[in-house]
C-alpha cells in the first residue's frame, strides 16, 4: 500500500488486483456469451440489432472464408472501415483464423494509407465501399493480394437500407464495382455460413492486434497488442466501471473509432467482457447522429473528449432540450485535458458523472481513471486501476525516482502492455525498459497517488529559459467566459528562442481583445508564462479522434512567417 496510495482511495467494490488473470481471449469471451445468452444483444446499429449467437455465426464463417482464401496464421489484415458491424465481426472473424487484425484511419491519404499497409505487412484488407478506390489506387505498391469490401447498408435496418440506397448510396460514393478477384464480405459469409468450421485455436499471449502510434519519435509504428492483452484491459475497465453500471443491461455508446486504441482496447472489450450492448455510430463528428442514437437507445456511457463535450454542452438541441442526455450514467473524457468549467456544465446537463482518463496505445490502454464516486481533485487525470503501475523518474536519465510533487517522466507498468514496436527493436528499446514503459509525458504524483500531467517532453515552451507547460496557460485562458477553445504552443523568436503562443476560439456573441486577453492571463500566470502572441481563429486543427495537434498550429505560423 506504501507503494500505492491510490490503492486507498478507490470506490467500494473496486478490488486492489484482478490476479492472476484467465489465459483466454476474447474469441473465448464472446463465444461463452454466445452459448449461455445465444439471444442477448452485442450490437446496437442504425435501427437494426445484432445477437450474440448471429455475431457469433457471421464471425465463424468469415474466418472459414479467410482460411479457404489462403490466409495463414499470423497474418495481418488491414481493415479500413468505420465504427460498423462488419468491423466487428471482421475483427472477430480474423481472430478466429489465427490472424492479426491491423485497424487503419479510413481518413489515410494514399501516402499514408501505403505506408500502413507496408509497415504491417497486410496481405489482405477489407475495406467500406467509400474507401475501396483508394485501396485500389495504393495495391500495386503493397503486398495486398486479396482486397474484400462491403457496403455500409448491408447492417441497416431494412427501412434504413431502403432509404440509403435511394438517397446516399451512390451520391455518397457507397456504390462500387468490384475489380477481378476481389470479394464482397456478405458473399464470403453467406457462402460460407453452413460449412463445419472449428475456429483455429490461438493461444492467449499470441499477438491480436496491430495499431499505429507516433510513439515518442513520431514515427508511425505497429504496437503489437496480445490477445490477453485485451482481455486484461477489458476485465480493468469494467472493474471501476462497475460501481455504476448494470452488467449485461446498461448501454455503451462505441462514437469514438476503433481504429484507436480508446475504442478499440479500451471502451469495445470492457462491454463484451460484462455484456453490456454497444452503440455503434460511424462518424464522431456527427454530432447530429450521436443525440439521435442517445434519444434513440438511452446509453449510460459515453466515451468521448473535450471537444466533443464541448460541443453537446452548445449544441442547438441540447439547449432546447437537456433532458436528451439524461439516461448517462458515466461519460468518459481522454486524449486531452478536460476544463473544469466544462465537467460541472456537462454533470448538470446530464446528472451523471464525468471522469477524466489518462492512457496510452503502448501501453495497451492500462488506465489511470478519476474515481467516478470519490474524490475528485482538478487538474489530476485520477489514479492507475487494478494491477497498474505508475512512477514518475529524472527525465534526463530515466532511473532516479521522484518524490511526490516532484515533475518528471511518467513511467507505467502493467501486465498487458505492448509485446513491442512490430520489427523495430531500437525504437522499442527506447520506450520499454525492465518492464516499464516510458511514455514521453511529463508529470507527477501527489502524496495520494492521485497523477497529474504537466505535457509532453517534446511540448515543453522554453521563453528565455524558462520552461513553460502549455496546459497550465490553456486552463487559465479555458476559464475567460468569452473563450470557447483554446490551443497553446512554443512557436520561434528572434529574442526569446521560443515564445509562447495561443489560438484562441471565441464563443458566438462574443469578443475579446489580445491586450484583455493578456490581462486575464496575468491574474494567475507569471509574466513569462503570458503569451507573447495570440491569434484568434474559427477552428483548431485536431486529430480524428479530437486531439489537439499543436505540431500543426506550429507548422501555420512559420508559414504564414511569424
Amino acid at each position: 500500500m506504501r507503494d500505492k496510495p491510490w490503492i486507498k482511495h478507490y470506490d467500494k467494490g473496486v478490488p486492489h488486483s484482478l490476479q492472476p488473470y484467465p489465459e483466454i481471449t476474447l474469441v473465448d469471451v464472446v463465444r461463452k456469451t454466445a452459448e449461455d445468452y445465444p439471444e442477448r444483444t452485442v450490437l446496437f446499429f442504425k435501427g437494426s440489432t445484432i445477437s450474440y449467437g448471429e455475431f457469433e455465426r457471421q464471425s465463424n464463417a468469415l474466418a472459414a472464408a479467410l482460411l479457404s482464401l489462403g490466409v495463414d496464421r499470423g497474418d495481418r489484415i488491414a481493415l479500413i472501415m468505420p465504427n460498423s458491424p462488419q468491423m466487428l465481426i471482421s475483427e472477430f472473424g480474423i481472430w478466429k483464423a489465427g490472424a492479426i487484425a491491423v485497424p487503419m484511419n479510413p481518413l489515410y491519404t494514399l501516402n499514408e494509407l501505403e505506408h500502413a499497409l507496408n509497415e504491417c505487412g497486410a496481405e489482405t484488407a477489407i475495406v467500406l465501399t467509400p474507401f475501396y478506390e483508394k485501396i485500389k489506387t495504393v495495391q500495386p505498391d503493397s503486398r495486398l493480394k486479396r482486397v474484400i469490401a462491403t457496403n455500409i447498408k448491408e447492417y441497416l435496418s431494412p427501412l434504413n437500407n431502403i432509404l440509403f440506397t435511394v438517397v446516399k448510396e451512390k451520391k455518397d460514393g457507397h456504390r462500387v464495382t468490384l475489380k477481378h478477384g476481389d470479394h464482397w464480405l456478405r458473399t464470403l459469409i453467406k457462402n460460407h455460413s453452413s460449412v463445419n468450421f472449428s475456429p483455429v485455436r490461438i493461444k492467449y499471449d499470441e499477438p491480436a492486434l496491430f495499431l499505429f502510434s507516433g510513439g515518442t519519435t513520431g514515427n508511425p509504428k505497429c504496437v503489437v497488442i496480445s490477445h490477453q492483452g485485451l482481455v486484461i484491459t477489458g476485465m480493468q475497465i469494467a472493474s471501476w466501471f462497475s460501481v455504476i453500471l448494470d452488467k449485461g443491461k446498461d448501454v455503451i455508446l462505441l462514437n469514438m473509432p476503433l481504429f484507436h486504441v480508446y475504442a478499440q482496447v479500451g471502451i469495445m472489450t470492457a462491454a463484451l467482457i460484462q455484456q453490456y450492448p454497444l452503440a455503434l455510430v460511424p462518424n464522431p463528428r456527427d454530432i447530429d447522429d450521436l443525440l439521435h442514437t442517445i434519444k434513440t437507445l438511452k446509453p449510460a456511457v459515453l466515451p468521448g473528449v473535450p471537444t466533443l463535450f464541448t460541443a453537446l454542452i452548445n449544441h442547438p438541441k441540447v439547449k432546447r432540450d437537456g433532458s436528451i442526455l439524461k439516461s448517462l450514467k458515466l461519460s468518459v473524457s481522454g486524449a486531452a485535458p478536460l476544463m473544469l468549467e466544462n465537467k460541472r456544465r456537462f454533470e448538470e446537463l446530464t446528472g451523471g458523472r464525468i471522469i477524466d482518463a489518462y492512457s496510452l496505445t503502448e501501453s495497451a490502454l492500462a488506465s489511470v481513471f478519476t474515481p467516478i464516486l470519490g474524490t475528485y481533485k482538478h487538474g489530476s487525470v485520477g489514479i492507475p486501476v487494478p494491477d497498474v503501475e505508475v512512477r514518475i523518474v529524472e527525465q534526463e536519465d530515466g532511473f532516479d525516482i521522484l518524490a511526490a510533487l516532484e515533475v518528471g517522466e511518467i513511467i507505467m507498468r502493467a501486465p498487458q502492455i505492448m509485446k513491442e514496436y512490430w520489427q523495430n527493436p531500437t525504437e522499442t528499446a527506447l520506450v520499454l525498459r525492465d518492464g516499464w514503459l516510458y511514455t514521453g509525458d511529463l508529470g507527477y504524483l501527489d502524496e495520494d497517488g492521485y497523477l497529474f500531467i504537466v505535457d509532453r517532453k517534446k511540448d515543453v515552451i522554453k521563453p528565455g529559459g524558462f520552461q513553460v507547460w502549455p496546459r497550465d496557460v490553456e486552463e487559465v485562458i479555458a476559464f475567460h467566459p468569452a473563450v470557447f477553445e483554446v490551443g497553446v504552443a512554443g512557436v520561434p523568436d528572434t529574442y526569446q528562442g521560443e515564445a509562447v503562443k495561443a489560438w484562441v476560439v471565441l464563443r458566438e456573441g462574443y469578443q475579446l481583445s489580445v491586450e484583455e486577453l493578456r490581462a486575464h492571463c496575468r491574474k494567475d500566470l507569471a509574466a513569462y508564462k503570458v503569451p507573447k502572441y495570440v491569434e484568434f481563429t474559427t477552428s483548431l486543427p485536431k486529430s480524428t479522434i479530437g486531439k489537439l495537434l499543436r505540431r500543426k498550429l506550429i507548422e501555420a505560423h512559420c508559414k504564414a512567417g511569424g
